[in-house]
């Protein structure tokens, strides 16, 4: 993919538009407090041939790392990347956790709980719909993290 910045342009705003720090890094007190001012759009790490970036919020964890690399190409900043898992366990735990919790109940219910038929129905219909949104808002983080990066750097897609 190409963008439309030139290549100082390009490192500018990934300056200016990323909050430095470790991926890996667990949750502290800078990251739940951001500092007074704006916060930065993006939070990783890069240097002058490569990017790997989350989408900086201190209060809903990202599961998806943004990586990549750029150059300069006949004045054209030419730019790979894929978006990726950023803890297999995170994601994992998202998926199944809940789909699991489902098949515990269900068995729990099926062998000690055999009155209570509907409070059974109620807690699997509950857990379906945390299911489907479990997974709807994995999915929309994907793209809020992918449509993000494209607007900020001006990357044309679709060519």
């Amino acid at each position: 993919m190409e963008s439309k910045l030139s290549l100082s342009e390009f490192r500018a705003r990934l300056t200016n538009n990323t909050e430095i720090g470790s991926l890996n890094a667990q949750l502290n007190l800078f990251r739940i407090f951001p500092r007074f001012g704006g916060i930065k759009p993006f939070y990783g790490l890069f240097d002058d041939k490569s990017f790997r970036l989350t989408l900086n919020s201190p209060t809903s964890p990202t599961y998806f790392v943004l990586r990549g690399k750029y150059k300069n190409v006949d004045n054209v900043v030419k730019i790979s990347y894929i978006i990726e898992p950023n803890s297999k366990f995170q994601l994992l735990w998202v998926r199944f956790f809940p789909v699991v919790c489902l098949i515990a109940i269900n068995v729990f219910f099926l062998f000690f709980g055999r009155g209570l038929r509907k409070a059974s129905t109620i807690v699997s219909l509950f857990l379906l719909i945390l299911i489907f949104y479990s997974r709807w808002k994995e999915e929309r983080k994907w793209k809020k993290l992918e449509q993000k990066f494209i607007r900020i750097f001006e990357i044309r897609v679709g060519y």
